[in-house]
């Protein structure tokens, strides 16, 4: 439970720095009320009013064959820029937790020397009836 739990936090973690340093922006093009193109990083195709102008358009009047009623909308999303740490200037307090930290990182994860079986030196316990004979419960 606990390494699942440590799995789920790691990656939320993740995705929260990966979240809140990407940028993108997502274009719009209206004709009207109508929205015609949508795009994510990338620009937007504008629609040629003075061929496609109808008479049920509401915004715009038909004698008026102008591009007055077309709109381009660009929302954009800054990430934050400032996580970039530069480790030359660290000082003399930060580099000994660094290195005390690597150290006991390392020799976390040290194995056993040798297998050992704890079991070896017990025997199982006699069988004085077989259960599964006597009630009749086999796996098939």
């Amino acid at each position: 439970m606990k390494e699942t739990l440590h799995k789920i936090t790691s990656i939320a973690m993740a995705l929260t720095v990966l979240f809140s340093t990407m940028s993108f922006s997502a274009d719009m093009h209206y004709c009207g009320d109508h929205l015609v193109d949508f795009s994510i990083y990338d620009k937007v195709d504008t629609c040629m009013m003075k061929a496609e102008m109808t008479k049920t358009s509401s915004s715009c009047e038909v004698m008026e064959m102008e591009m007055d009623c077309c709109t381009d909308i660009e929302v954009v999303f800054e990430g934050q820029d400032d996580l970039k740490i530069s480790f030359d200037q660290l000082s003399f307090n930060q580099q000994v937790f660094v290195a005390s930290f690597v150290y006991s990182y390392i020799n976390l994860f040290e194995g056993l020397e040798e297998n050992s079986i704890h079991f070896k030196d017990y025997s199982p316990p006699p069988l004085i009836r077989d259960v599964q004979i006597l009630d009749q419960t086999f796996l098939i």
